[in-house]
């Protein structure tokens, strides 16, 4: 009589991973625990329906499989037994992968069949379902938490991976400096990834002002005309380069990085940019998030030390009501601070005030300086204005206070005489995020504690507002023109 194994379960990575390690039929030594060494015979490729796998259990146990079916389109897979120490006859299993619905999870399903001598089906049933499907289950899991790459340094028993072409795609340059008419929308080919990079397929790109500062030019070396903008995305992993070990195909990630070039449907970016995403965190969420987070993190822990500084701590932030401010808003406020905001609009007051903003001032004169030394004056200003506020600025900071420049809305802002800021002992600072993320294990820990503070409520979904990169040029006179309020996203 023959016996029935069935056992599922639901593993946290796309199929698309998962798949890429189970389709290797030879991969089982690199995952499972209880393989110690495994090879295909005759020199074929553990992909290549009929090869048969030799392989040896940790207990000495040797057993000889054979790959039956191979279906890349359903996910499948059937292998049987030809031959094996261990008493199973007629072994025949099969391994079936669905994607979750979310997208982000995937489904395994594992089944054999198989007879046993007499009196052995029990110890032989529990021997299957719980020595090789669940702890192949965990085995797995832990495999890839960890990074798992069938393509490790010396291998060569990996299938190899099919020759990387080109990927058509559309993106957006700036043909010259100026307006927003100076950004174009082309077809264009995205080359696949070199060493260390990783193509992805991008699904959200976040615009943010520094976007608006590369297209006018007054960054230069950072775009040249002709280039393309944008500091941020997120997608899926198409493919990755040689080296790459973090990250697999069908893996959803976000990036920022120090060189534009964000707005695209497909793109090159190297590793040490990505950050894997939390299932409960969606394609535009991240684009609108990534950068204005990791901006609200450094700016909030270590330039603004808020945390450190105590409770009551005034801080005062301009365009409060705008991507990083609604950040910096909400975040600081659950660190204690007095949050202090200027704005351009009653509706915009009220967005910044249902986000932590204790105080709002509503100008569009960059007059604000009296009413915050009404309040007792800023002990921490963060400033994305620029030049216009320079005095107001100057005025409303507290003793001891220190001035975040963080952008120049207004114009570029000229040098600060330091006379200016030995009255009140005031520092004065002027940040870029990537230096604050220089290190894939800085990127990590900022982008862990961004996802946390989500998670946990301290800071809130942003609103968004979405738009279509053939819709580039309007969303920038928006931005621009301060009618918008939380984080621009466009959809590729």
């Amino acid at each position: 009589m023959l016996q029935r194994v069935v056992r599922s379960t639901i593993i946290d990575a796309p199929i698309e991973r998962v798949w890429a390690v189970l389709r290797d039929f030879n991969s089982h030594d690199q995952w499972h625990a209880v393989v110690d060494e495994s090879r295909i015979e005759a020199g074929e490729k553990s992909d290549q329906v009929g090869c048969v796998r030799n392989f040896t259990l940790k207990d000495g146990h040797h057993i000889r499989e054979q790959l039956l079916t191979l279906d890349d389109r359903l996910h499948r897979s059937t292998y049987c037994i030809v031959e094996a120490t261990v008493p199973l006859e007629r072994y025949v299993a099969t391994v079936t992968l669905k994607p979750v619905t979310d997208g982000n999870r995937t489904f395994w399903h594992w089944e054999s069949t198989f007879a046993t001598p007499p009196g052995q089906e029990r110890e032989l049933r529990q021997m299957v379902a719980e020595g090789v499907y669940e702890a192949g289950f965990e085995n797995l899991r832990r495999h890839l938490a960890a990074g798992g790459d069938l393509r490790a340094p010396g291998s060569s028993t990996a299938a190899p991976l099919p020759r990387a072409l080109p990927v058509s795609m559309r993106r957006v340059r700036v043909a010259r400096y100026g307006g927003a008419d100076a950004l174009v929308l082309e077809d264009a080919e995205c080359p696949p990834p070199g060493a260390g990079e990783v193509r992805v397929r991008q699904r959200a790109v976040g615009v943010n002002f520094i976007d608006i500062y590369l297209r006018r030019g007054w960054i230069p070396p950072m775009l040249p005309e002709g280039g393309t903008p944008g500091m941020e995305a997120a997608g899926t992993v198409l493919d990755v380069g040689d080296g790459v070990r973090d990250v697999m195909p069908g893996d959803r990630v976000a990036y920022l990085g120090p060189a534009p070039g964000a707005y695209c449907g497909v793109r090159n970016v190297p590793a040490d940019w990505l950050v894997r995403l939390p299932p409960a965190v969606d394609d535009e969420v991240a684009a609108a998030l990534l950068l204005k987070g990791l901006t609200a993190d450094y700016l909030l822990h270590d330039l603004g030390q808020i945390d450190r500084r105590g409770p009551g701590t005034r801080l005062l932030v301009h365009a409060a009501a705008g991507g990083v401010g609604l950040l910096v808003c909400a975040w600081a406020r659950r660190l204690g601070a007095t949050v202090i905001g200027t704005v351009s609009s009653e509706d915009k007051a009220r967005q910044a005030r249902a986000h932590g903003c204790e105080h709002v001032i509503v100008t569009r004169d960059y007059r604000f300086a009296d009413a915050v030394q009404q309040l007792g004056g800023a002990d921490v200003l963060i400033d994305g204005l620029g030049d216009a506020a320079r005095d107001e600025n100057l005025a409303a900071l507290a003793r001891r206070g220190h001035w975040i420049s963080l952008g120049q809305a207004s114009g570029p802002m000229g040098a600060v005489d330091p006379n200016a800021l030995v009255a009140k002992s005031i520092t004065f600072s002027r940040p870029v995020v990537f230096d604050y993320v220089a290190t894939r294990a800085e990127l990590q820990r900022r982008a862990a504690r961004l996802w946390a503070a989500l998670a946990d409520g301290t800071i809130r979904r942003p609103p968004i507002e979405r738009h279509s990169l053939e819709n580039v040029q309007e969303v920038h006179r928006r931005l621009e023109g301060r009618v918008t309020s939380g984080a621009l996203v466009l959809l590729v």
